[in-house]
């Protein structure tokens, strides 16, 4: 079987590794070149991949992912932690006040996550799945178009790619076309040309991303993992431990935050930003770190889903896209490299199920609904209430309503202190927010609910201390640190 994959970032490899098997021959097609022939060390400095422009930005790969490396390419895990990758553990992130009362339980292995460069991650990916039987990449070419051809039944079938090299066009004919070409995919202007468009749901995002990356000093030592961001209403920030004693910081703008985002792209505003931020400020003390990078950005985010069956009849047969390519999301989820993943494996689980290109299809969108519309649905849903919060707090007039007060009340008084001192409940959530269960499961277990609701019921005195750190500044005093000289 003769499979084209366009696109060799995280989604494509990840397809590769599902989809290797004997007698298949897998060519990963990609625009950019292959990876630098330097130590470990240089890779995040000269790996050039204008294809992939989050490359430079913060990764955290959740525990879904981490799972699916763990249990179905346990060589390639080892490979990624004697490279510097580091497996975070549920209990390594446990705050202090809930830190004594901790005791192992089942499922916590399971909630493990990787954090490394995600330069470091393609570049061992793209290293194990090279030796795997049948896979090959094709670097320094472009995807120029589909080649598309309708059966008896009047359904278009993919049929081959028209891919552009130094030595001029080229036509690679295969039985299975995946897109993994990521957010600036050119298939959906291909496939319209044949009158294939899928239906899109679209929504904002509402923010923009901002990276710079940052290298511990020699003898100095990671601060505690307990508290690593906030989410507040003019700035979401992070902090993202690597490989290699570095580590980077991502501050999320709103759009409508204008003076903000002009400014927050020089780095001594930046720097400036994280020191005025008490969790910040503990990683990017000069006499702890020293930046090793510009401030990155990344702008047009938008929550994207595409459906490729339409009245239950496949719009187009032996094509899947996957990844960014199909769903996109708010990074500051951290979802996207598992999205990727996930429908690999879905993928590869299709093919094995059944031969026939109209039930392929069908299995894969349903599997796919059912895998990860939860996940996307409650991100939409939560970037809407951002962009509202946002709006409101540029408006210092603006009260909000007796509902609005409540849900901030029931975050704030209840939920994030039961996350800092109930262990029961912080590992509800956390199955939730790493994609082992869906995302409002735990809402839906009464036992969680009743023991949130019981925290909210305490008088503030009385958990004051688990509340979390203040982020120490307010909006007008963010605006005024940023605009100073």
């Amino acid at each position: 079987m003769k499979i084209v994959v366009v696109g060799a970032g995280i989604a494509g490899i990840g397809a590769a590794l599902a989809l290797s098997a004997p007698g298949r021959d897998i060519k990963i097609i990609e625009r950019d070149p292959p990876p630098p022939n330097v130590a470990m060390d240089e890779v995040f400095d000269t790996w050039e991949r204008k294809g992939v422009t989050q490359l430079r930005h913060s990764h955290g790969f959740l525990a879904k992912l981490f799972n699916l490396i763990r249990d179905r390419y346990p060589e390639l895990l080892k490979t990624l932690l004697d490279a510097g990758a580091i497996e975070v553990t549920f209990a390594d992130i446990l705050p202090a006040t809930a830190r004594e009362n901790y005791r192992p339980m089942p499922g916590d292995t399971d909630l493990s996550v990787l954090l490394c460069r995600r330069t470091t991650l393609e570049f061992i990916l793209r290293g194990y799945a090279a030796k795997l039987p049948g896979v090959s990449f094709v670097p320094n070419t472009s995807m120029r178009d589909l080649i598309v051809e309708k059966d008896a039944d009047g359904i278009p079938v993919a049929k081959a790619v028209l891919i552009e090299t130094a030595d001029g066009a080229q036509e690679i004919r295969a039985e299975l076309i995946i897109d993994a070409s990521g957010r600036n995919t050119i298939f959906p202007d291909c496939l319209a040309k044949y009158g294939i468009v899928p239906e899109t749901d679209e929504a904002p995002v509402g923010i923009l991303y901002y990276t710079r990356h940052y290298r511990l000093n020699p003898g100095q030592k990671a601060p505690p993992t307990d508290d690593m961001g906030a989410d507040i209403d003019f700035i979401k920030y992070g902090v993202f431990p690597a490989d290699r004693n570095n580590f980077s910081i991502t501050l999320q703008v709103p759009e409508i935050e204008t003076t903000l985002r002009q400014r927050i792209v020089h780095p001594e505003v930046f720097d400036r930003i994280c020191a005025a931020i008490p969790i910040l400020a503990r990683w990017t003390d000069p006499a702890r770190s020293t930046p090793t990078s510009k401030v990155f950005g990344m702008g047009n985010l938008k929550n994207i889903w595409r459906h490729w069956l339409k009245d239950g009849r496949p719009l187009i047969k032996n094509f899947f896209a996957i990844g960014d390519a199909t769903i996109r999301t708010n990074p500051a989820y951290g979802r996207g490299c598992s999205f990727g993943f996930v429908q690999a494996d879905l993928l590869a689980d299709v093919l094995r199920a059944t031969d026939d290109p109209v039930a392929r299809a069908k299995m894969f969108e349903t599997r796919t609904e059912k895998a990860i519309r939860p996940f996307y649905d409650s991100m939409v849903g939560q970037d809407a209430m951002g962009i509202k919060r946002a709006k409101h707090a540029q408006d210092p007039e603006h009260r909000p309503k007796f509902a609005a007060r409540l849900m901030k009340s029931l975050a704030e008084d209840a939920v994030v202190p039961a996350l800092r001192s109930d262990l029961l409940i912080r590992r509800a959530i956390f199955r939730g927010a790493h994609m082992l269960e869906s995302p409002n499961a735990w809402m839906k277990n009464p036992v969680v609910l009743g023991r949130i609701l019981y925290i909210w019921a305490k008088p503030k005195s009385a958990k004051k201390d688990l509340c979390g750190p203040s982020p120490a500044i307010d909006r007008s005093g963010l605006l005024e640190l940023v605009t100073s000289t």
